[in-house]
């Protein structure tokens, strides 16, 4: 007979103030039930006809977006199994740029499919491995969907059918002009080697007023301000970059000069203009044109500038400087004086012009067949998109939207495989993994199949954002009618609706990069496996003691 020991039911383990959730109902159910809020919130932005959202963040900022990736790194998510879902979502952001939302929504309905398995009573264990099962067989799969690629070389019209899904769906209705605009930015700065292709090299400048149809690309770095000093335009010249203030050194203390006669007054400062004068004709006699300053320019300095003829433009963003820096070649310098012959760097235009009211400075380098173009040396390319909009937030949207289409271009230098889009590829997958699962043995078979109609969520969604929700539950009926026929792997969403809600996506050029829906499926599964994985939450005493007393502001004035 075995003695049966009782328990103490007051054992301290852990210090006061923590937190200890375990099993199902308390680790695992609220962990999906927080992971559904986040993928709802974000479900109706999703597509050309996602909704927007009207966020303000802790810093008072305003932002009017349907981009996953800026709603979620602007809203600060703060439970820790959605934090997973973010972590997941921006690595997505990160290796391709694009389908963030994807991830997010993806993930959301994989937990939610498995809710019902885990109350019936199947194991997270079972869930996970059946989970992971029907991934693989979904990414097998994929590779075989795959209708075309982008030819190569690139070609202006091929690149503009592939970002046009791209950008469709962050600025529908704008899709033609944002690909043309990204695709002759991304021609101009492509190198020999696509595959040294940066997106760093494509930036955008935003001028408010006009439209957006005055959007323009501008070969080389575009500046929204003018130089500081008289000189306005220089042609042929070598350009210094400096990241300190071009202004007399301050003392780091402070100390009392005793004057005794008009003499000496008058000589004060004269030794101040004296050594600036000499370090600025150093510099105008290494043969400098252009300085590109990061810091202040002082009003003595700007005199010489302008007595030398040395043109000086102020660059604030240390971002925009390091650019500046690679587009002349030349080596940015924390000291005042003049560059050797390695660290100047050249350009061939350097001017003021007019976009829309605004003077801007352009600085760039000649292309091939232009005027005074000398081949002899390999420029670094830069090119500058410059966005006209009415309003400061509409602007900031229309960057996403580029950013997304410049990412695209990235992941197609990586792999130019194209799949079907608006939906169709994410069915086609369902109805295989289904097929997949009900030829399976196990209790596993019914995470597949869970799995297979979560896939289901993409086309869905985009109906119900495009045509409402009682007529996409019809159009999915019909997509699936499709799917079944013989050669029906292409049938998407036709979010416009002309005829019966679906379309043959590759006839209307609807086309997706493989690479970016083969990460999101990974990245969604792999952050769905890992919240089924945890059973228990354990939240120590957020960190903090008593604040600390404010000091007066005028403390050192005695």
């Amino acid at each position: 007979m075995s003695l049966k020991v009782p328990k103490a039911n007051n054992v301290e383990l852990f210090k006061n103030g923590y937190k200890h959730l375990q099993g199902l109902e308390d680790a695992v159910l609220r962990n999906i039930q927080a992971i559904s809020e986040l993928s709802d919130l974000v479900r109706t932005s999703f597509g050309p006809n996602g909704r927007n959202k009207l966020i303000i963040n802790h810093l008072g900022r305003l932002f009017v977006t349907s981009d996953a990736a800026t709603i979620i790194r602007e809203i600060e998510v703060i439970h820790p199994a959605a934090k997973l879902l973010v972590m997941a979502s921006q690595a997505q952001e990160s290796e391709m740029g694009d389908s963030t939302n994807m991830v997010i929504i993806l993930a959301g309905e994989l937990l939610k499919k498995s809710e019902n398995l885990l109350v019936m009573g199947l194991h997270p264990s079972e869930v996970i491995k059946g989970y992971e099962l029907a991934c693989a067989k979904a990414l097998a799969e994929l590779e075989s969907l795959s209708t075309s690629s982008l030819p190569s070389p690139f070609t202006r019209e091929s690149l503009i059918t592939a970002l046009k899904p791209a950008i469709a769906s962050k600025q529908y209705g704008y899709e033609d002009t944002l690909s043309s605009l990204v695709a002759e930015a991304a021609l101009v700065v492509m190198p020999k080697n696509p595959k040294n292709f940066n997106v760093d090299n494509v930036r955008v400048v935003k001028i408010m007023g006009g439209s957006l149809s005055g959007s323009k690309v501008v070969q080389g770095m575009v500046f929204g301000r003018e130089p500081e000093g008289i000189i306005k335009k220089v042609s042929g010249a070598k350009v210094a970059v400096f990241t300190c203030a071009l202004d007399v050194a301050q003392t780091e203390t402070k100390g009392t000069v005793l004057l005794k006669s008009a003499d000496e007054m008058l000589n004060f400062t004269r030794g101040e203009e004296q050594q600036l004068e000499r370090i600025f004709k150093e510099i105008a006699d290494s043969g400098i044109k252009v300085i590109i300053a990061g810091s202040s320019i002082g009003d003595l300095a700007l005199h010489y500038l302008n007595r030398f003829n040395i043109a000086v433009l102020k660059v604030l963003s240390k971002f925009d400087l390091r650019r500046v820096a690679r587009v002349v070649n030349a080596t940015p310098l924390a000291r005042v004086g003049a560059p050797t012959a390695e660290e100047a760097g050249y350009v061939d235009i350097f001017e003021t012009t007019e976009i829309g009211g605004d003077r801007v400075t352009v600085l760039r380098q000649l292309a091939h067949g232009e005027d005074g173009y000398q081949g002899h040396t390999e420029k670094t390319r830069t090119a500058t998109i410059v966005l006209r909009g009415a309003t400061a937030n509409h602007l900031d949207d229309l960057e996403r939207a580029i950013d997304d289409g410049v990412n695209v271009i990235k992941s197609l230098i990586k792999d130019p495989r194209l799949v079907p889009g608006a939906g169709a590829t994410e069915l086609e997958l369902g109805k295989r993994v289904e097929a997949y699962g009900s030829g399976m043995r196990g209790l596993a078979q019914h995470a597949v199949k869970r799995y297979a109609t979560a896939l289901e969520v993409i086309p869905r969604t985009l109906a119900e954002n495009a045509l409402g929700g009682a007529e996409g539950n019809e159009v999915l009926s019909r997509l699936w009618a499709k799917h079944e026929q013989e050669g029906g792997e292409a049938w998407g969403v036709d979010i416009e609706a002309e005829r019966d809600g679906t379309l043959l996506a590759t006839d209307f050029k609807i086309l997706d990069p493989l690479a970016a829906k083969q990460w999101a499926i990974k990245l969604a599964t792999e952050a769905a496996v890992s919240v089924l994985s945890v059973d228990s939450i354990i939240m120590s005493k957020p960190a903090g003691g008593p604040k600390v007393p404010q000091q007066a502001s005028n403390w050192d004035e005695d």
